[in-house]
């Protein structure tokens, strides 16, 4: 006589790769984003900041506000690695990766391209960290000017020297604020400023 293969139940409360996989898929766990999603807001806040585009020229475009968002989330990410909080910096960059999903959505791109833009803008952001990791890591303000230089979009006929300067000098105040916050703080966008 043959045996019939009755599955076994499946245990969401299990923990492991495979489970936590499964929880998210199935929406029976919390999307572990949320804890840093304040945050990712504040990013969005602070790149938005009015006197980047007023006083340091900062162009107000889309490229412009692009490049602002990954400079701030890079001194972000930087202060978030900085207290070896790996997992959370991963989270701000999927926030990161699907706040620009559903932008580029909105601009009307269509699914087959979504993803390589996606994919292209992840590498943006790398190279981009890697810029500023490296400049703010020596704590060189004129490599983190250099840095701004190479990653923002300036108005035309702004002396873009002056205002990579007063960009790279705000970015710095913002390191030191963030600096002076205890980590739960900066997870929380809790004085954030």
């Amino acid at each position: 006589m043959r045996q019939r293969f009755v599955p076994a139940r499946l245990n969401f409360e299990a923990k492991g790769p495979l489970m936590s996989f499964l929880s998210k898929l199935l929406g029976t766990a919390p999307d572990p984003r949320e804890k840093v999603r304040p945050l990712w807001h504040r990013v969005i806040e602070l790149a938005r900041e009015p006197s980047y585009y007023s006083e340091c020229g900062v162009d107000d475009s889309v490229d412009g506000r692009f490049d602002m968002i990954t400079a701030v989330l890079s001194v972000v990410i930087l202060r978030v690695e900085a207290a070896e909080m790996r997992s959370e910096s991963a989270l701000l960059a999927e926030l990161f990766v699907e706040d620009m999903e559903g932008q580029l959505r909105e601009f009307g791109v269509n699914d087959v391209v979504v993803g390589k833009r996606v994919g292209k803008l992840m590498g943006v952001l790398g190279g981009r960290l890697g810029a500023y990791r490296s400049a703010f890591g020596e704590g060189d303000s004129a490599k983190i000017t250099d840095a701004v230089a190479r990653n923002v979009t300036f108005l035309e006929g702004r002396d873009e020297a002056a205002s990579a300067a007063c960009v790279s000098g705000k970015l710095q105040e913002l390191s030191v604020r963030l600096a002076a916050l205890s980590d739960e703080q900066v997870i929380k966008a809790q004085g954030v400023t």
